[in-house]
C-alpha cells in the first residue's frame, strides 16, 4: 500500500512529517508520497517557488526511509501551466502502480470542502481516501454516497481503491501561514519545522518583510 500525502508544503513543518510518518506506521504502509502542489486550484499560490518549496522538502526527509518526494504535479504544471488537481494526481499514480492500494491522506478541513473539488467523485476511483483527525472530532453527517464507501482500517488492503476511512493522529496544531508570520515578524520558528530548513529559510531570507 502507498500513502499520498499532498500539499504546498509552504514550507514543510513538523506537523505535516509527523502526520505523514505516523499514518505509514498505523497503515503499515511500504511508502508514503509528499507531492508538493504546484498551482493549487482551492487556495492562494505559494509564497516562495516551487523549486524552494522542494528544497525544503529534500531537507526535511532526509534520513526518513518510507518517506518519498514524488514531483509529478510540478512536472506536469512545468509542461502544461494546468491547476494541480487532485484527481489528475491520483490517475497518474493509478496508471504507475495498477495493482497497489492507494491511501490518500487529507485533514479533516479538507474533507468538509471535498465535495468541491474537481471531479471529486473520481478520487474514490483510484485511492482510498483517509481522513486524520484530530482527537475529539466528531464526524459530520454523512451522505449515502460516503457512507456507502466507510471501511475500518484492515479494510483498505482488501481493495486498491473505493473506500473512505477516518483516522486519529497526533496532530500538531503547527500552520504553515503561522510559521511565515512568525519568520516576517523576525521571531524564531524554533521547534516548529526542522533545522535544516530554518536554516534554508535563513540563508535565502525566505518570507521576510521588507
Amino acid at each position: 500500500m502507498i500513502g499520498i500525502f499532498g500539499g504546498t508544503f509552504d514550507p514543510v513543518h513538523y506537523g505535516h512529517l509527523r502526520s505523514a510518518l505516523e499514518v505509514k506506521d498505523i497503515f503499515g504502509l511500504d511508502e508514503v508520497r509528499l507531492i508538493p502542489c504546484a498551482n493549487p486550484p482551492h487556495r492562494e499560490q505559494p509564497a516562495v517557488t516551487a523549486e524552494m518549496r522542494l528544497q525544503m522538502l529534500e531537507l526535511a526527509i532526509k534520513n526518513q526511509p518510507g518517506l518519498k518526494i514524488d514531483t509529478r504535479e510540478l512536472d506536469r504544471y512545468d509542461l502544461y501551466q494546468v491547476p494541480s488537481y487532485m484527481v489528475d494526481t491520483l490517475e497518474s499514480l493509478r496508471q504507475e502502480f495498477p495493482t497497489e492500494a492507494l491511501l490518500l491522506f487529507i485533514g479533516t478541513d479538507a474533507f468538509k470542502s471535498l465535495t468541491g473539488w474537481h471531479q471529486w467523485q473520481r478520487l474514490f476511483d483510484f485511492a482510498h481516501i483517509v481522513v486524520m483527525t484530530r482527537p475529539g472530532f466528531e464526524t459530520q453527517t454523512l451522505d449515502d454516497f460516503f457512507k456507502a464507501r466507510l471501511a475500518g482500517v484492515n479494510e483498505l488492503a482488501q481493495a486498491t481503491a473505493g473506500k473512505l476511512c477516518f483516522q486519529q493522529v497526533t496532530q500538531l496544531d503547527i500552520s504553515a501561514t503561522a510559521i511565515r508570520d512568525i519568520i516576517a515578524r523576525k521571531q524564531n520558528p524554533g521547534f516548529l519545522l526542522p533545522d535544516a530548513v530554518i536554516e534554508y529559510i535563513k540563508q535565502h531570507k525566505l518570507y521576510e518583510t521588507h
